[in-house]
């Protein structure tokens, strides 16, 4: 059973009632960092992708189990945490022909609107703040389920993804490729596996 409903099936996708009984989840919650993960993946020299992840950032949510619409969500990464395994790649990410952490220190995500699309499906959109540009981004997110955990915490889980073109955000960098196309593809996925706990 889903936060706002049950599972959508083929013959559903236009129900988006909410179960009354999932009204319960209502309520403030904080994103537990230890087991939330924030991450992209980039298409290197047109022929593999490259994986990395955020590993410092905060983030509150406000569900509203009656009526997802009135549901919200913030998020600050701190850009000088990003890693892909190398710390040569990771610095070159860091500096200015990227994210210029020095500058922009900080990126931020605001809900400004949260759709029910059946079942335990979801699209929220928000201003995505990067490298001191903003501009909207969706989210499509799957409610995984909500738990009491061993330690008595109240624990709701989502997973996400979204597409950007990195120019959006002035993060043109790039270097051409001999056999043609570029070093760092303009398209990055992103993905989001969150895990929240409830506010006391």
């Amino acid at each position: 059973m889903g936060i706002f409903g049950n599972k959508k099936s083929e013959a559903s996708t236009e129900n988006t009632a909410v179960n009354p009984d999932l009204a319960a989840l209502t309520g403030d919650y904080a994103i537990d960092p230890a087991h939330t993960t924030i991450g992209f993946v980039a298409r290197h020299a047109m022929v593999t992708n490259i994986k990395g992840s955020f590993l410092d950032f905060t983030g509150s949510l406000h569900l509203d189990g009656a009526d997802p619409s009135q549901s919200t969500a913030s998020i600050d990464v701190k850009m000088d945490s990003i890693s892909t395994g190398n710390a040569d790649r990771d610095g070159h990410l860091k500096s200015a022909d990227f994210c210029s952490i020095e500058e922009f220190p900080t990126m931020t995500f605001r809900s400004t609107k949260v759709e029910a699309l059946g079942g335990d499906d979801y699209r929220i959109t928000g201003d995505l703040s990067i490298r001191g540009v903003t501009k909207p981004l969706t989210i499509d997110l799957e409610f995984n389920g909500a738990a009491k955990d061993p330690f008595g915490n109240d624990r709701v889980g989502f997973e996400g993804k979204a597409e950007i073109l990195r120019s959006d955000w002035g993060l043109t960098w790039n270097a051409a490729l001999e056999t043609g196309g570029v070093l760092v593809s303009d398209k990055i996925k992103l993905n989001f596996d969150i895990s929240a706990i409830r506010n006391a």
